[in-house]
Order: structure tokens, then sequence, then C-alpha cells
């Protein structure tokens, strides 16, 4: 069930959730060269590849369990916000973008741009306008890269909204950023209708995020 009640915590007290797994890797640079964007660039084409910190981080596209919850979330998402169909329109969302935050490349699970932040959808490779909402869905063996890496850029860039979302334990962190950081505004776990922000003029059918 959803926890009825809102809190506020700083983003460091949130609660570690595992997920399915998905395997990430750290490819070390030697000492005298920092990773760069052309390591990006040379990556295999079946692994997905972030610069953080001039180190280039490889992983797996998303296993079928998270590209389902993520499919479901997006199903949610663009018809009213993204299209305005029966909602309020007025973003612009992706799947897997590849951001460019200062010197790291991040590519979050889902991001979303108010219009008023990016006002059309421009025809690049990467984005260097920094979202107004991301998504992480979390695994073992890639939330600590999530959490402890991701999360502080995400914070640092200004990102206002960002979701944790773990398929394993069926549930959401929804997180807003304040002047502290990130403080999470409430936790979702189970099936029950839930209000979302964002995105929280819809319910959410919570139940459908999870179904196999």
């Amino acid at each position: 069930m959803g926890h009825g009640a809102a809190s506020q915590l700083p983003f460091g007290r949130a609660l570690a959730l595992g997920g399915a797994p998905r395997f990430s890797a750290v490819v070390s640079q030697p000492a005298y060269r920092r990773a760069t964007y052309q390591d990006v660039l040379n990556a295999p084409d079946h692994q997905l590849a972030e610069l953080i910190d001039g180190q280039l981080h490889l992983q797996p596209r998303l296993a079928p369990r998270h590209a389902l919850s993520t499919t479901r979330i997006v199903g949610q998402v663009e018809g009213p916000f993204g299209r305005g169909t029966s909602g309020p329109g007025g973003w612009i969302i992706l799947i897997e973008p590849e951001l460019h935050l200062g010197d790291n490349v991040l590519v979050p699970d889902l991001a979303g741009w108010r219009r008023s932040t990016m006002p059309e959808l421009p025809d690049v490779a990467y984005f260097t306008v920094r979202p107004d909402w991301v998504a992480e869905v979390l695994s073992p063996s890639t939330q600590r890269t999530d959490r402890t890496l991701k999360v502080p850029l995400y914070r640092e860039h200004g990102v206002s909204h960002l979701w944790l979302v773990d398929p394993l334990a069926q549930a959401v962190e929804v997180f807003r950023l304040h002047a502290e950081g990130y403080l999470l505004v409430n936790s979702f776990v189970g099936d029950t209708p839930a209000h979302l922000e964002p995105f929280d003029a819809i319910e959410f059918d919570m139940a459908a995020l999870w179904q196999r």
C-alpha cells in the first residue's frame, strides 16, 4: 500500500531498495587519463555507456522486468502530459535520453522536460538542457551507482523531481529538489493507486507497473 503521509527526509536517509538483476561495470582507466566522450562512443552497441566523474560505466540495456515497468510508466504519463489527452499536457517524455551535464554523460531510464524548459524536441544526438524529472529503475547491481553517483549530479544540475523505481520491491520513492537537496516527498509500495508528483494530476495504476 502507498504510505499516505508524506515524508520529508534528506536523500541520504532514504531506504535502499533492491531490484531485478542488471549487471553494471566500471571500466577502469589509467591513472594518467580520464575517460572522455570518445570512450562512450566506442562502447559496444549492446551496452549502455555513461561517463561519471571521468570514469566510464557500462551496463546492459534494461532487463525485461525493468523495461516493462518503464513502458508502463510512459504509458500512463505520455497521454495526459505528453500529448495532453485527458490531461494538462506541457511535457516532453523520453526513454533513455543521453544527458550531457557538465563533463558527465548520464542516461536515465526516463526523463521529462516541461515545455517551458524545452519548448520543442530538438533534433540532436544528446541533450544539454537539464530535465525537470528523471526516473531510475533500480537493480541490486546498479542502485549504488544510481543513488551515490548519479543522484548527486541530478541535484547539482537542478533536476527538480526524481523517482527511484524498484520493480522487485514494487516500490516508488518520489523526491523533490529543495535548497537542502533532494527530500523524500512520499514512498509508495504495492498496488494501491497513487498520485506521484510532478504528475499528480492523474492517479497512477500502480498495479500496472508490476504486472508481468
